[in-house]
């Protein structure tokens, strides 16, 4: 069995080391053992945004890197359709597994999905599966959510991380032979490097040991694109810091936005390699953490704001307050379960819901199915499908030749 994993931007790499990690437990004791490939397309090629996980997760090199940088969203889908074929025919694998919404997610279940193998490859075309699939936000302006829907639809197998995604795909009219409930394989990460987080020295670094703070992630275009939002985020976040000192690891998609708009007055910029003693009442910027440094910092958390959807989920495995700087999410059971409110991008709403939930006690709620063995369960289920379904070509080309004797 040859499985080809696909990983372009920052969330990619957290799903893909849980997979990666299950194969090699699979392959322990399996007979016939999984061949896979990672490529990696370089959505993300900022060292800080992807290098440094693959030395934190243990991931790996790449077998394939497309080096495909950025680009608008078409060319950049395109430039990875482009180089991502030539290395899908040249292995053609038995699965191709995509995971996330990102533009590599997308583009390669497009290629995987339209493909036809040359003779005598064992199968006319690969499977494709979909992790993380029938998430939604609902929001067809998220180009996100347009990459969700378009690889749920081309996607043979998929696996989903809440039950409410399953009910999203049974609307769209998706068999729900095709769907499999597996658990959160972002989670299986965060569980298994949670103690090793715990030896970052990021918080004596900072000088934050004893000292409550909150941390900021913010990258979505509809926040960061607009001066005028931006700005309102920043007024808000400025009011909060007087209450406790605000941690911002700056996205480089996020710094040029702050730089084009002059947006610098609102931030002191620090460096997290060498300490330095926080100003206890600023928004203070670094450069992108690595994994087990952002894990580290957001475990100790006070408070997390954020536009990103994976750092909803890791907040609510950790019982960490989160405000969402979003009107919608595609990871609704953070808000039913989990710690997570949404607030948009008013300053008042952030000012008021941020204050509010440093005073709210915090009841801590763990989804089901999210136990760290997500990955586990995906490869024991793309094993059965790969061999049952190659166990029954056989048989039917063997009848096939039998019957013309």
């Amino acid at each position: 069995m040859k499985m080809m994993l696909i990983a372009g931007a920052r969330p990619n790499f957290m799903k893909i080391a849980s997979l990666i990690e299950a194969i090699k437990t699979y392959n322990d004791t399996a007979k016939t053992p999984i061949y896979h490939i990672l490529v990696h397309t370089g959505q993300h090629y900022d060292a800080q945004m992807s290098q440094a996980f693959f030395h934190d997760l243990g991931l790996p090199l790449p077998d394939i890197d497309l080096e495909v940088g950025s680009a608008s969203h078409a060319l950049q889908t395109a430039k990875i359709m482009q180089q991502f074929e030539p290395v899908l025919l040249a292995h053609c694998p038995d699965v191709v597994v995509v995971v996330g919404d990102v533009n590599s997610t997308l583009a390669c279940a497009l290629v995987a999905a339209k493909i036809t193998y040359p003779l005598p490859a064992q199968r006319s075309r690969p499977l494709v599966a979909h992790v993380e699939a029938g998430l939604r936000s609902f929001d067809r302006y998220m180009p996100e959510e347009v990459n969700r829907m378009v690889t749920d639809a081309l996607a043979d197998i998929l696996f989903v991380t809440e039950e409410s995604a399953a009910e999203n795909l049974q609307r769209e009219g998706i068999p729900a032979e095709k769907m499999y409930f597996v658990g959160n394989t972002m989670v299986d990460t965060l569980l298994k490097h949670q103690r090793q987080a715990e030896t970052s020295t990021i918080l004596s670094r900072l000088g934050l040991h004893n000292y409550p703070y909150a941390v900021v992630t913010l990258h979505r275009p509809s926040n960061v694109d607009q001066r005028g939002t931006l700005q309102e985020i920043f007024e808000g976040l400025s009011v909060i810091a007087q209450h406790l000192p605000i941690i911002f690891p700056v996205h480089p998609r996020t710094m040029d936005r702050i730089k084009d708009f002059q947006l610098g007055q609102y931030c002191a910029f620090i460096s997290p390699h060498t300490a330095v003693e926080v100003d206890r009442a600023s928004i203070c910027c670094l450069e992108p953490l690595g994994y087990l440094d952002f894990l580290c910092l957001m475990s100790h958390a006070k408070l997390v704001l954020t536009d990103s959807g994976g750092i909803q989920e890791e907040t609510t495995m950790l019982g960490i307050p989160c405000i969402t700087l979003r009107d919608s999410t595609e990871r609704p059971i953070t808000v039913t379960h989990g710690t997570n409110v949404l607030v948009g991008s008013r300053k008042e709403a952030i000012i008021h819901h941020a204050l509010s939930q440093l005073h709210q006690p915090v009841a801590l709620h763990r989804p089901r199915l999210w136990d760290g063995r997500a990955g586990e369960r995906i490869i024991e289920i793309l094993s059965h499908h790969v061999f049952h379904n190659t166990a029954k070509r056989i048989t039917n080309m063997l009848a096939s030749a039998l019957a013309m004797s």
